[in-house]
């Protein structure tokens, strides 16, 4: 019911002519713009999210969430994006797929890193959707829409979130709307993924990456289409890769200034090398591949993938002594560290993993991935206070992390401050769109002993905040 909520509400979103910005990079509408304020997109954005967040399965990675978030935020940086505003979220899902989602909303599916061979390749995609947020497509759909088709761009949007969480059910729905779009739409298409290309490999190029990518990254695409014969990768769904397209971004790419020196990221490769481990439906299976290429090449990379899928499969012995092997260079890595403590947290041996992210920690303040890990060792270890004040500290940092927020929630309870377990519970179910949920959070919370004044006027505001959120959510604007 939310889903057809969404597609009705967001179809009534239309409005007037477009601008074209001085800088020949046309900005689709400003804050006053009858089409939709960039205030407005916001605020679609926050209530889609939150209804992704609940029906979709989140990548609780930390490391790997870590990693994509300052990736994007290192792309960002080279964006014409006015409102950067940005959310990120990480899907658990294998497929190769990305979007954007007025209001700065960015989904990452975790099968990406699995289709990128390079970390340019991978940073190509998050150019591309990235363009496409700061040109407005958005708002541009949604004059086309006006003039064209009213429901069509509703019903993409809510494809993407379909997809996100059904992938059979989303490719269904997303050919639906595509196949109901006549042509004179699908080439006004056309233009918006020509003009993200552009803008993409261009922002890549200032940012000091291979605008090459681009075309590398759509050539890999194209050809695993051709593996999985009439089911095309859901990305190409929503953005069609045709020769055509690869031979223009490779015009265009030439065109664009090339770094002196070849991209390599660890970075990219642990963090490919964990979502190898984590998509396989087998995990022996990937143990024994690793056991077998660490005997015959002794790579680093396969020790180290040798000692996630051996933490998997709880064979600490093994996952210890693949680590020992790595490099001296690759050892003082964060994520290979992060990677020790998440070994020592798999063997509940949380002083040891408390420890050893403490030390992280004053290495590497307020890293999301080293402070996630040092609250689960703390509550662990029975050490409850401390993890609160770590996970208040990182819900200011990311204030729609969900993991933070649970996470919180069971430090509470752990600590027997019953309140603040409810609030946190609201705030969770608030991120995931669970609105009935969280009034009855709000309703057990007020029948607790021994709540003081302070108490029952945060869980007033509280209220008052969910029925706002759940009007927001109607997006009847």
């Amino acid at each position: 019911m939310r889903l057809i909520h969404f597609i009705l509400c967001a179809a009534m979103l239309s409005g007037s002519p477009l601008s074209v910005a001085d800088n020949n990079l046309p900005v689709i509408a400003d804050t006053t713009s009858g089409i939709i304020s960039l205030d407005k997109e916001h605020r679609v954005g926050q209530a889609w999210a939150r209804i992704l967040r609940g029906s979709a399965p989140l990548l609780n990675d930390p490391v790997t969430y870590s990693y994509l978030n300052d990736l994007l935020w290192q792309v960002t940086a080279h964006s014409q994006l006015q409102d950067k505003r940005l959310d990120l979220i990480v899907l658990d899902n294998p497929t190769l797929n990305a979007f954007a989602v007025p209001g700065g909303i960015v989904g990452i599916h975790g099968g990406l890193l699995l289709s990128a061979e390079k970390e340019d390749e991978l940073a190509s995609v998050i150019a591309h959707e990235l363009a496409h947020l700061s040109q407005r497509h958005f708002a541009a759909q949604l004059e086309e829409s006006r003039r064209n088709r009213p429901f069509t761009m509703a019903a993409m949007l809510a494809s993407i979130l379909i997809a996100a969480a059904d992938s059979q059910a989303g490719m269904a729905a997303i050919t639906t709307s595509i196949a109901a779009q006549q042509s004179s739409s699908l080439a006004f298409s056309r233009l918006n993924e020509q003009e993200a290309d552009r803008i993409g490999m261009q922002n890549l190029a200032e940012a000091g990456i291979d605008p090459n990518a681009m075309p590398r990254m759509f050539s890999r695409m194209q050809q695993s289409q051709r593996f999985q014969g009439t089911r095309p990768p859901e990305f190409l769904l929503t953005h069609p890769v045709t020769e055509s397209r690869i031979a223009d971004s490779l015009n265009r790419a030439s065109q664009l200034p090339v770094p002196s020196t070849s991209r390599t990221s660890l970075d990219f490769d642990l963090t490919r090398t964990r979502m190898v481990v984590h998509f396989s439906s087998n995990p022996q299976k990937v143990l024994n591949h690793y056991q077998s290429a660490t005997k015959s090449t002794q790579q680093p990379l396969d020790y180290y993938g040798l000692a996630v899928a051996a933490i998997r499969m709880n064979q600490f012995k093994l996952a210890e002594s693949a680590l020992k092997k790595l490099p001296a260079s690759w050892r003082q890595h964060l994520f290979v560290k992060l990677t020790e403590a998440e070994l020592q947290l798999a063997a509940e041996a949380w002083l040891t993993a408390s420890k050893q992210l403490e030390e992280l920690n004053s290495l590497f303040p307020d890293h999301y991935a080293v402070e996630q890990l040092l609250a689960k060792a703390y509550m662990g270890a029975e050490q409850p206070n401390k993890a609160i004040s770590i996970l208040n500290r990182l819900k200011k940092d990311y204030p729609t992390d969900t993991n933070a927020w649970y996470l919180l929630s069971e430090a509470l309870g752990q600590a027997g401050k019953t309140v603040a377990v409810h609030q946190a519970r609201v705030e969770y179910f608030l991120l995931t769109g669970q609105i009935d949920k969280a009034l009855q959070q709000i309703i057990y919370a007020h029948r607790e002993s021994g709540l003081t004044s302070s108490d029952k006027a945060r869980l007033v505001q509280l209220e008052i905040d969910t029925k706002k959120v759940r009007d927001e959510m109607k997006m009847d604007f």
